[in-house]
């Protein structure tokens, strides 16, 4: 957030560096990239957001970006840590998953999974709109109001992937990852399930 494109406060075109800078950035793992100068003074503000944003585009497509390390060689000590970066890992070699789904309190567990490049989105459900408004930060998540209080324990997981064939997010034959913890409790999550659109899900 230091003015990654401080040419263009002055300039129609970003330098090479800029350019580099900017796509570091998403290769990184950086949750979000923002303008400053370029913006709120600059003489081409929206040529500079265009130019950033085809940037960003450019380097999510990237095969790098979908490819982490994170933690690998590593000691995991707590449960939801270790739930979270095993999903990100299956989501990331188990041919066929189109999304994740994130049963979450404090958000908490899809923060540790943003961590881990990939290319699939993470759909936080969550029922606290502070929460929601917590994890729309996090690089690749998505938040979707969800409240699991009201819904039956054995109902959870089927209500949560037809959420998302409702909003046209999946579609048959597809398969879903969903973690979730026993009950409501934050730092709970301690389950991983792998499903298929379809199929009966309990």
């Amino acid at each position: 957030a230091t003015q990654m494109m401080e040419t263009m406060i002055t300039q129609s075109l970003p330098t090479r560096a800029e350019v580099f800078d900017v796509a570091n950035a998403v290769l990184d793992g950086t949750d979000a990239v923002m303008l400053s100068a370029e913006t709120a003074a600059g003489a081409y503000p929206v040529e500079t957001v265009e130019a950033m944003g085809r940037v960003i585009l450019g380097a999510e497509k990237h095969p790098l970006a979908h490819r982490s390390k994170h933690r690998m060689d590593q000691v995991f000590h707590k449960i939801d840590e270790t739930i979270a970066l095993s999903t990100m890992y299956a989501a990331n070699h188990l041919e066929g998953v189109k999304a994740i789904i994130c049963l979450t309190e404090s958000g908490d567990t899809p923060r540790l999974m943003s961590r881990i490049r990939s290319h699939l989105p993470i759909y936080a459900f969550s029922r606290h709109p502070r929460t929601q408004s917590r994890v729309a930060l996090f690089r690749g998540v998505n938040p979707i109001p969800f409240d699991s209080e009201r819904i039956p324990e054995s109902e959870l997981n089927a209500r949560a992937v037809k959420e998302l064939v409702q909003r046209n997010l999946v579609f048959e034959g597809d398969l879903v990852l969903i973690t979730k913890g026993a009950g409501n409790a934050q730092g709970g999550t301690d389950t991983l399930r792998i499903v298929r659109v379809g199929d009966v899900i309990h």
